[in-house]
């Protein structure tokens, strides 16, 4: 485990500070200020599933490289876009790997990120489904999208409206655990996902719940932010090299691009396509966070990061349990 680093001379850090809220509710903002008033004794794991491709930036509002350069970062820029097959289990092993090494350096890890399933695999392990069909996902692969969702909305609903209609790999998973324990993947994820999330010793977390309108406003100046900032350009560079694989290709804010350098959406239409859709995960991450509010050793701000003073900050990550 970490040593106490120590901070403004007077209070110590936890070893590892994990760091929630909805997207663009200032998360990666928080833990840059907290690793730059450490003076350089903290670093960053990415818990994203977007930011560990590479060439993927301003979508994914990953660190710049002058960020990067700054305080050191974990588990972003691991693998290609035009690859599919990253699981949460490799990101797990290397977020574990990555909290080991970095208090083995006697400094304190922050782990900050919007996807709820990499924080939830860190915080409650994963669940454990049956190993690979191999017969069966190659008879499932020779079906067409729209058969592959016939057939699984013939063993799973949930599943089926859950997941993307182009989502080949999830559904064929969905579709290979139920046939092989008799139970819908949906009800095998929800019995997982109630599981009581807890922190483990010498661990702290930090809350951002800003109110539904701000964060609104933040998502929507943020997506004005990016497409000012290149993003189309990016979009269009990626796809010049190839298709997207389809983990990359569902990204917020890609797809929509994709559809409008395809001639199906307008721009204005795309980018209007983006705001609504980060709003609903927006509410989604919200609601799934609830489950949280509880831990020991956890402070949460309803307030917007930048009206909270960093020593606020400190007090409430190494103060008494809220």
């Amino acid at each position: 485990m970490a040593k106490k680093v120590q901070l403004d001379g007077s209070m110590a850090l936890p070893a590892v500070i994990v760091i929630l809220g909805p997207t663009a509710s200032g998360k990666s903002a928080v833990a840059a200020e907290i690793a730059a008033c450490a003076e350089h004794q903290c670093e960053i794991v990415s818990a994203d599933s977007m930011q560990i491709y590479q060439g993927m930036n301003i979508g994914t509002a990953k660190p710049s490289c002058e960020e990067q350069a700054r305080i050191p970062h974990h588990l972003i820029d691991i693998t290609s876009p035009y690859e599919d097959g990253f699981t949460v289990d490799r990101w797990l092993d290397g977020a574990h790997e990555a909290i080991a090494s970095i208090g083995m350096r006697g400094k304190s890890a922050i782990v900050v990120g919007g996807t709820n399933l990499y924080v939830q695999a860190l915080l409650c392990g994963l669940f454990d489904g049956p190993a690979a069909n191999e017969s069966l996902r190659a008879e499932l692969r020779t079906l067409t999208l729209t058969d592959l969702r016939a057939r699984l909305e013939s063993v799973d609903p949930q599943s089926a409206q859950r997941i993307h209609h182009n989502d080949q790999r999830r559904m064929i998973r969905a579709i290979e655990v139920t046939l092989a324990t008799g139970i819908a993947m949906s009800l095998h994820q929800t019995q997982w996902s109630a599981r009581g999330p807890t922190l483990p010793d010498g661990w702290a977390c930090v809350g951002l719940l800003p109110n539904p309108p701000s964060n609104a406003r933040a998502i929507n100046q943020r997506a004005k932010s990016m497409m000012e900032h290149g993003f189309l350009g990016e979009v269009t560079h990626l796809l010049a090299r190839g298709p997207l694989a389809s983990q990359a290709a569902e990204a917020v804010g890609y797809r929509e691009l994709s559809q409008h350098l395809s001639g199906d959406l307008s721009l204005d239409d795309a980018i209007e396509q983006i705001k609504i859709r980060t709003r609903k995960l927006a509410r989604h991450q919200r609601t799934w966070l609830k489950r949280f509010r509880h831990l020991e050793r956890s402070a949460w701000s309803t307030a917007p990061c930048e009206e909270k003073s960093s020593g606020e900050f400190w007090r409430a990550v190494l103060g008494p349990a809220k």
